[in-house]
Formats: structure tokens, sequence, C-alpha cells
């Protein structure tokens, strides 16, 4: 059964690790722990019963609790299993950021991470051409290298 665990938001990486820990010492039958991407607040742990996924989270730090319901794992498969996202970004490429807070600045493309989902892009507007990673889900192309406009 897989149940869903409230947790302290950017600590998800945290409880992932102390409950893994307390699982494999105290041989509590847990199969697996996950982090969802994207998903913050919340982890996924897949347990033998209900019994089994309490003793492995009680009085943990960063953990607020169990949500009520088990869910199926077909609930939750696009959330934790790696996709190989398609990535229309290539070098060269200018592009717009439209999150964080260089939010509306246009940049050039210098280098893709596609394991990361990070781009490391240098600003137009600045003075000193200073390089900065910003993840993809941040930033529009607005010009392919090599276009006109």
């Amino acid at each position: 059964m897989i149940y869903i665990i409230k947790v302290q938001t950017n600590k998800e990486e945290n409880a992932v690790d102390l409950i893994s820990e307390r699982a494999k010492k105290k041989k509590i039958a847990i199969y697996s722990v996950a982090r969802a991407n994207g998903v913050k607040g919340y982890i996924f742990l897949e347990a033998e019963g209900r019994d089994s996924a309490e003793e492995a989270v009680y009085n943990l730090p960063y953990i607020k609790g169990i949500i009520g319901r088990t869910i199926d794992y077909s609930e939750i498969q696009g959330m934790v299993e790696v996709t190989a996202a398609t990535i229309s970004i290539k070098d060269g490429d200018i592009i717009e950021i439209i999150g964080s807070t260089l939010k509306g600045e246009k940049a050039k493309v210098l280098r893709i991470d596609k394991q990361k989902e990070e781009v490391t892009v240098s600003l137009l507007g600045a003075v000193i051409p200073l390089p900065v990673t910003i993840k993809l889900d941040n930033v529009k192309v607005i010009r392919r290298d090599g276009d006109e406009e």
C-alpha cells in the first residue's frame, strides 16, 4: 500500500533519508520512500500496512503526518518515474526568463544540463557577461540561433 506523508516544505529529502534510516535500523516493512518531482510538502511511502507506515514516521522531525487514504501506483506514476523530456532549447538560442527574480530578462543560452533540467545563460542586458543557471521551466525560447527577427 502507498501512503502520502505530509512533511515540512523543502525538507522532503531530509524526511526521506530519516524514514529510510529508521526502516533499516528497526527492520520495518517499508518497501520504498519517494519524493515526487515538483510536489512540495509531500512524500510517498510504500509499506506493508498502516502500522508499518506509522512506525516508520512516528515522532520524526519534518514529518507532519499520514494522509488518510492509500493510493495506487498508477495515480502517482507520472510524478515519480523519470521521463525523457524533450528539450527544445539549444545552445545559442535567445530566451526570455518567465520565472524567478530575473523575470522578463532576455538571455543567450550557453549550456544545457538535461539531467538537472537547468540551463546556463548569459544575460543580454548585463554590462558584464555573467553566467546564470536557471531551471528549464522558468525560460521560453523567443528566437532560435541563426533566426532573424
